[in-house]
Order: structure tokens, then sequence, then C-alpha cells
């Protein structure tokens, strides 16, 4: 009789444990998916700065071109023989 009740009292203390370490697990796991997620946030916004600035970039060489930039190639030799045939 004493031996069940021991028994049944270390079953409940080691219960009572397993709850505690469950719940701080939980907590600890929230705390990782919470930091991954602001990471993932914050990569995304930086890979979205780079597109959109690059873009904008792009668009100011592209509207602040010189009237020389359309001449650029004029005297390049080039490949005239398109077409020739025997």
């Amino acid at each position: 009789m004493m031996q069940a009740m021991k028994l049944f009292h270390s079953l409940r203390k080691l219960e009572e444990e397993l709850e505690e370490a469950a719940s701080m697990g939980s907590h600890e796991t929230r705390k990782v998916l919470r930091n991954i997620g602001w990471a993932s946030a914050g990569i995304t916004v930086l890979a979205l700065g780079v597109v959109v600035g690059r873009e904008l970039r792009q668009r100011y060489k592209f509207n602040h071109r010189t009237p020389y930039e359309a001449y650029a190639h004029s005297g390049d030799q080039g490949h005239d023989e398109c077409g020739v045939g025997i």
C-alpha cells in the first residue's frame, strides 16, 4: 500500500514537471518563431528596396541621356555583309 502511494506521488510530481517543461518549451518556441518571422520580414523589405531602387535608377539614367548617346556607335565598324550571296 505504501509503495503504491509513493509511486502515485512520484508520478504526479513527474507529470507536473513535464507540464511545466512543456509550457516553457512552447514559450521558447514562440520566441524563436517570432525572431525568424522578423528576420524574414526584414530580408523581404531589403530585397524590395533593392529591386525598386534599381528600377528607379535605370529610369533616371534613361530619362537623362545626352544627345551624343544617340550617335555613340555611328563610326563603329560592324557587320555590313548581312545577306550577301554568291
